[in-house]
This record gives structure tokens, sequence and C-alpha cells, in this order.
């Protein structure tokens, strides 16, 4: 028994050992045993799977669709994601050798970091962004090159993107997420117009998370594809859109090369997706565009609510133009101690946020709050922090 133990020893003894677990999740756990606690820390919608989507699985599952699919997903499937993207963003991918269904977007991201990059690779990422990308770029010994966007509004501007470029001339993609997680900041079509020149000129490619497409308020979601198809990643799914993160089912569109490589990677990791999950991705795809319309209508007004009790408390809160988060800055007596103060309000409030470092750098001092949550959690969290920020002004 004491040889098995040092063996194992060893065995874990690898590069995956250093890299901490996901800030968010980690951070989750720490106060998901608080008695009454109102969970604001995770992008789950609190919203149902549309109904028509449930019965496809239901029907894929009665008529014994249980067999292994193609290893890129359902022809089906991928021609409906083929279909979305023509229809709502004018692209135009073939289904067959340029479109594959993953196990949720963060299966897409991971293939493509595991097929793509390299040690030493230079990979920019404007921050602060999805927690995701660090663990993965570390894993892969690649450089993450981050942009701090919290002096411009959290958005990523062209002369910071030439400044980093003459910086890191090397560099060898760039990481998208938009609308953003955290921030809830959409990239409009003329921030892209003035940004793919500079990544057209220095060769990066891009992967563009797009998970949160179909969930933009303010102003119309388009594709960074639509102008640089030949040098994009395109991530996307159903998580967000149509409610469905159980189901597990993302995408994955691109250049025939780069998916013929990134595949290869995606058959290793996982084999295939469910049958079931994809026959219901298929009929949101092909017969749900009026389901994302209606969430929206729900999660705007939730914006707007809790951007404006927020403000009215002093937490200063930009209201984002997508996804279903605010992103505020924290009391200035934390200094910018967000874990202290998301620790506070977890343990003598009640109310669960995830604390801005998580995000990487330009999220320290600011707390997340996502309002995928009911209407009456979101009422009674407000109620809460408003309760909580009163008494601390009094103790100070």
């Amino acid at each position: 028994m004491p040889q098995l133990a040092a063996d194992l020893t060893q065995i874990t003894h690898t590069p995956l050992e250093k890299i901490p677990s996901s800030g968010i999740r980690a951070f989750a756990q720490r106060i998901d045993d608080i008695p009454d606690l109102i969970k604001l820390t995770l992008g789950e919608p609190d919203l149902n799977t549309p109904e028509h989507v449930k019965q496809a699985a239901v029907q894929s599952i009665l008529a014994n669709d249980s067999h292994y699919s193609d290893q890129r997903g359902t022809l089906q499937l991928r021609q409906a994601i083929s279909n979305y993207l023509q229809r709502k963003q004018n692209l135009t991918y073939d289904p067959k050798s340029e479109i594959i269904v993953t196990v949720g977007a963060t299966e897409a991201l991971t293939a493509i970091a595991l097929s793509l990059f390299q040690p030493g690779d230079q990979i920019i990422v404007p921050t602060p962004s999805y927690a995701l990308y660090f663990p993965l770029i570390q894993y892969t010994q690649a450089e993450l090159v981050a942009i701090n966007t919290a002096s411009t509004d959290f958005v990523l501007t062209p002369q910071a993107l030439k400044n980093t470029l003459q910086e890191h001339p090397q560099a060898k993609a760039i990481l998208l997420n938009y609308p953003t997680n955290p921030t809830g900041r959409e990239y409009s079509e003329k921030v892209l117009k003035q940004l793919v020149p500079i990544i057209r000129q220095s060769h990066l490619y891009v992967i563009s998370d797009e998970i949160y497409s179909e969930l933009t308020y303010d102003c119309p979601h388009v594709s960074i594809a639509r102008y640089l198809p030949e040098r994009t990643l395109l991530v996307n799914g159903v998580s967000k859109s149509h409610a469905m993160t159980g189901y597990r089912i993302g995408y994955l569109a691109g250049p025939e090369t780069l998916i013929n490589l990134i595949a290869k990677m995606h058959a290793f990791m996982i084999t295939a997706p469910s049958n079931p999950a994809q026959a219901a991705a298929a009929e949101a795809l092909e017969n749900g565009d009026q389901d994302p319309v209606d969430s929206r209508h729900i999660y705007q007004k939730r914006r707007d609510y809790i951007v404006q009790a927020l403000n009215e408390m002093g937490l200063q809160t930009m209201p984002g133009e997508g996804a279903f988060y605010v992103f505020a800055k924290i009391p200035a007596q934390y200094k910018n101690d967000d874990e202290a103060f998301a620790l506070d309000l977890a343990h003598k409030a009640k109310v669960g946020g995830t604390p801005g470092k998580s995000f990487g750098p330009g999220g320290e001092g600011y707390i997340r709050f996502s309002y995928a949550a009911s209407d009456v959690d979101l009422r009674k969290a407000m109620s809460r922090i408003q309760k909580f920020l009163s008494a601390e002004v009094v103790v100070k």
C-alpha cells in the first residue's frame, strides 16, 4: 500500500496540478452551504427549455436513437446550424466540412486550445473575461497577453489592440467574447469594423465566443466572422439562447482546414455528442427563433431593475448591452478587495455574487451578479443588499 501511495503521488505531478480550479465555481462552492442564500453567482437560466424543444428530445429517445452519431454531430443538426448562421448572421458554412457539434461551448473552446495552442504561443484576451480562458492557455503552456479594458468601459479599443500588437508582434490569436461575461458589454458593428483591419494586418486568428449572441438588448449582434470568415473560429451553442445548459450542445464553425484539425481532438475527447440532445438542439435552431426573443424581454426587464437598484445603493454599475450579468463596483471602504466584499455579502446579507478578480485583470474591485434568476429572488436580493450596505455605513 505505501508503494501505491508513492506511485499516485508521482502521477499527480502534472501541469494540471498547478492550475487552479475555476474561480467562479470555486467561490460558488465556498458559499453554497450558507442557509437561505440567494445565488446570483452562476450563469444558469432560471427559465425552462421550450416545450417543443423538449418534445424533440423525447421523440429521439422513443425512436431508439441510441447509437453513435457522426463524430462531428448529426448532419441534421449541422445543417440546422448552417441555416441558422445564414439566417441570423449572413454567414455561409458547409455543414459537412466547416461545422462541429460539441459538448457545450466549453468543449469547443477546449478542443480549439488543445489543437492550436503551442508552448510559447501568445494569445491575446481582452479582460475582464470568462474565467475558462486562463486555465486553457496556461495548460497548453501558451502565454496570456491580457488587455485590461477597465479604463475603456470594458470594450477593447482599436488603439489598445494596436499598442498590444506593437509589443507582441508574434501573437498568434485573439480570443473575443461578446456579449461579454462578466460585464455584459457588446461589440457594435462600428467597433468591429475598426478592429478587423488591425487583426487582418497582424495575421491573427480570431476565436470568437458568441454564446450570448441571442441575448442582446440595445443593438443587434454582429459576428466578427462576417468580416473575417477565413480567420475566425466561431463558437456558439443553445445553452443560453434556449435555456438548455444541461443539454450540453455547442458548436464550432470555421475554415475547413482548421475544422479538420480540431475535429481530431474533438473526437479524441468525446467520440460523439448525445443524440437526444442533438435532436433538441436541431429543433431549437430550426423552429425556435421566437424563444430567445421571449427570453430577451424577460432578461432586459431584470437588467433594468437590478442596474437601477444597485446604482441607487451607490454601487456603480454600467448596464451591459447583452448576456445576463451586471458588473458592479464594490464599496470604497473595501478598497479593491472584491473577495472580502463578496464573502461579507454572502454571510451577512445572504446574497451570492462572484468576485471580479475571477475574471482577470480589470476585474479587481468589482462583483458580478447574474440576473438569470427569478424576479422574486432578484427583488429579495436587492432588498438584502440595501440593508447590508446601510448597516455597513452605520458601523463604519
